[in-house]
């Protein structure tokens, strides 16, 4: 199975970026480091779909079976990066795909408006969103060690178990 996972933090050296980097190693995805991965800003017009990196990112969303995003909660949304990375995307790359949601919590606000705020996006893009999230609070992530607390990989392993049998299900749009 081809799998994505999309860290959508403009952060070289945050948690979100461990934890996509965690998730990509352990269970050998591809993955897009929006810190790393630039696009433009999207302005819609027609000529930014001509661009090398839009196509490649367009190509490696169609191309994978289900896909994870995490993003850290910014002023009780996504990231700008993953919003942006996401407006150059439609239902072509996303329809019934099948998507899981991590959120990078600090601050002590919880990240479930980023989550909330990326399961809207999806449904707008006619994804399918699998009913399991997860919020990795700050204590979760071993940022020196790059890595995460072994309760949190457990629960990783869940939400990966649960996007693995929403894939496995074939999609009910045929």
């Amino acid at each position: 199975m081809n799998i994505l996972v999309m860290s959508g933090s403009p952060r070289k050296h945050g948690r979100t970026r461990v934890a996509a980097a965690f998730i990509s190693s352990l269970y050998h995805t591809d993955l897009i480091d929006l810190s790393e991965f630039i696009l433009p800003l999207f302005n819609g017009e027609a000529d930014q779909a001509e661009l090398m990196r839009v196509q490649e990112l367009k190509q490696r969303v169609s191309e994978a079976d289900a896909i994870v995003l995490l993003s850290p909660e910014y002023h009780s949304g996504m990231s700008g990066t993953l919003k942006n990375a996401l407006d150059f995307l439609s239902n072509e790359q996303f329809k019934y795909k099948p998507v899981a949601l991590l959120a990078a919590a600090g601050g002590g606000k919880g990240g479930i408006n980023a989550l909330n705020n990326m399961r809207t996006v999806m449904r707008g893009l006619y994804a399918n969103v699998i009913p399991r999230q997860l919020v990795l609070d700050p204590v979760t992530i071993d940022v020196e060690n790059a890595t995460v607390t072994e309760h949190m990989a457990v629960s990783i392993k869940e939400l990966m178990e649960e996007l693995h049998m929403f894939a496995n299900t074939g999609n009910p749009g045929v």
